[in-house]
Formats: structure tokens, C-alpha cells, sequence
């Protein structure tokens, strides 16, 4: 069973995995911004787990020859054959509205 961290966790851990991966390529911060095609403070904040825009992650995942991670943060959404024929209709394609509001 994956542990289930918080927020603050989850982006220090992928900084510090972001990190160690920019070393094993034996690139400073500097260089990896300059391939990203990122402001070096951007590097600086996802290394150090503070944030950063999606579009700085995934240049800068793409820089590191990467790209491949996304795959796992965003697998396609598949519907079952079989729950299809279960159901015997279409599925729906929009979510419920939400009783308690929208969660930020």
C-alpha cells in the first residue's frame, strides 16, 4: 500500500528525485534551465519542492530525457468492454455536480 503523503511531501519528494537525477547527468542548475529553456529559479523551485507551472516541469523532465514520468502522472482514462455491455448504455462524460461545493 503507497504512503500517502501530503502536498508539501509529495513536491520535496519529486524535487529531491528531480535532483538527483540532474546529478547523475552531472549538470549544474544553470545548464539544465538553459536546456529546459526555464529561468533558473524555476529549476531552483521544483528542486527545492517549492512549485513551479506544469510547463516548467515537463521541460524540464524532457530536458533531463525524461518525459517518460508524465506517462505515470497522467495515464489515460480507459473504460472497461465489459462494464460497456454491463451497463448497456454510453457512459457518462461529465462528472456529478458536487453537493459540498468544489474542493480547492
Amino acid at each position: 500500500m503507497a504512503t500517502r503523503l501530503t502536498t508539501v511531501e509529495r513536491e520535496a519528494e519529486i524535487g529531491r528525485h528531480l535532483r538527483d537525477l540532474r546529478l547523475r547527468q552531472n549538470i549544474d542548475q544553470r545548464q539544465l534551465a538553459a536546456r529546459a529553456d526555464v529561468a533558473l529559479n524555476a529549476v531552483k523551485r521544483l528542486e527545492g519542492g517549492k512549485g513551479a507551472t506544469v510547463t516548467s516541469l515537463v521541460k524540464v523532465l524532457r530536458a533531463l530525457g525524461r518525459a517518460d514520468w508524465l506517462e505515470t502522472l497522467a495515464p489515460q482514462v480507459t473504460v472497461s468492454p465489459l462494464q460497456i455491455l454491463k451497463d448497456g448504455k454510453r457512459t457518462r462524460q461529465r462528472a456529478s455536480p458536487s453537493k459540498e461545493g468544489p474542493r480547492v
